[in-house]
């Protein structure tokens, strides 16, 4: 049977983390992809004690000759290429009065820039290699309804539904299939530091942020990391040949589409 081979951006933690021992347990082997290198070693040392194979790599999304090494460097190591997860990601609080060049260019460059490279990086292997792949990038709930203080952050998640959309047309004929997955609320370290700003320039003590978006919650429960992987795991395997330009909702109910 043919290895397959997954590239996850931002797995050095959370939701990342989650998907590349996911994705280690469907049969892939996994680069692990992420800005701090102690982080991604940590987790490529989890998938090797689990039986798994796995290639820690040091990079930086925002950085387009750092992708497409990544993505290189992948290839070589595994002798092939066939699905990236364009994960990685941040969500600072901004009230629109607060917002700045700097954020907006900060959140851009890694929100959405990131994901471009870290497709054009899978189509230059897709092509190299001759056969079709998947694309599987991170939007969010809140690319689907804009969160109150995150509007630099949902309009990011707008347009990686966007890009989804018109790679998923324009790719369709190398065999590429494109699609998303939209989170909720995620227990995460980066959840928690949206509830500690949230919560804070509310006057709030934390844990208020948290409660009050909770309260959209249909299911009645935060997600854990896991959900989202399970949603990742479906669209990176062969159920999901036939679908494209997608973005599918994994968040207990906040938003029906």
């Amino acid at each position: 049977m043919k290895h397959r081979v997954a590239l996850v951006t931002g797995a050095g933690q959370g939701i990342g983390e989650a998907i590349a021992l996911r994705l280690s347990r469907d049969g892939f082997d996994v680069a692990v992809v992420d800005l701090d290198a102690q982080a991604a070693a940590s987790v490529c040392n989890k998938i090797e004690q689990a039986g798994g194979k796995a290639l820690a790599i040091q990079a930086d999304v925002a950085d387009r000759e750092q992708v497409f090494a990544a993505v290189q460097q992948t290839q070589r190591t595994f002798g092939d290429f066939d699905v990236i997860v364009n994960n990685a990601g941040i969500a600072p609080s901004t009230p629109i009065e607060s917002i700045t060049e700097d954020i907006v260019d900060k959140v851009y460059n890694i929100n959405v820039k990131g994901v471009i490279w870290g497709m054009q990086a899978a189509i230059e292997a897709f092509k190299q290699l001759g056969h079709g792949g998947k694309i599987i990038n991170a939007s969010s709930q809140a690319g689907h309804v804009g969160n109150p203080e995150l509007a630099v952050y949902s309009s990011s998640k707008f347009a990686v539904r966007g890009l989804t959309q018109t790679a998923a047309r324009d790719l369709a004929p190398l065999g590429i299939t494109v699609n998303a997955y939209c989170p909720g609320i995620v227990k995460t370290p980066m959840w928690q530091r949206i509830d500690k700003e949230i919560s804070a320039a509310a006057g709030q003590p934390e844990g208020y942020g948290t409660e009050q978006f909770a309260k959209r919650i249909t299911l009645g429960r935060l997600s854990e990391a896991d959900d989202v992987a399970a949603c990742v795991s479906y669209l990176a395997g062969p159920d999901a040949n036939y679908m494209t330009g997608q973005s599918l909702l994994i968040d207990g109910g906040m938003v029906f589409s």
